[in-house]
């Protein structure tokens, strides 16, 4: 479904002449193929939606780590471009979860795993990913679950 919409994309940003989409839609079709060409050597079939929702958040990750840098660095121009990029690649992501939802959403993993101390982590977080691929960031529940957890 994803790639199909990458494709319909594409051919707007050309119709269009919008430069920053075509050349940023261009960057996540290069990714999704080497993502392919990687999972094919483990035997494989083509990415699947949930790792092409991974795949578009490592990218939105990566450009706002780069607009840090280039703004410490006083590349404003630099940091512009990587934000235009940044927000291309997030039209294509859900839309993400406020913090009030990952918590219920936390709470309620916890309650179906039956986790009750920090050596459940690993299972409240795949179960998360499972649940909640492309619209949580799992930095930031990976630290909710710590502070949500018990010590135990």
């Amino acid at each position: 479904m994803l790639r199909e919409r990458f494709n319909e994309e594409l051919k707007a940003a050309m119709k269009a002449g919008d430069k920053r989409r075509l050349g940023t839609i261009r960057l996540i079709q290069a990714a999704l193929k080497d993502k392919d060409i990687e999972l094919r050597g483990a035997g494989k079939g083509p990415a699947s939606d949930e790792e092409i929702l991974a795949l578009l958040q490592k990218m939105a990750k990566q450009r706002q780590e780069s607009i840090a840098l280039y703004e410490q660095g006083g590349r404003a121009e630099l940091a512009a471009q990587e934000r235009e990029e940044a927000e291309i690649i997030q039209s294509f992501l859900p839309k993400q979860m406020e913090e009030a939802e990952v918590r219920a959403a936390i709470e309620d993993v916890i309650a179906k795993t039956g986790a009750t101390s920090m050596k459940d982590m690993g299972r409240v977080i795949g179960a998360l990913r499972a649940a909640y691929a492309g619209r949580m960031d799992f930095a930031r529940a990976s630290a909710l679950v710590k502070e949500m957890l018990p010590k135990g």
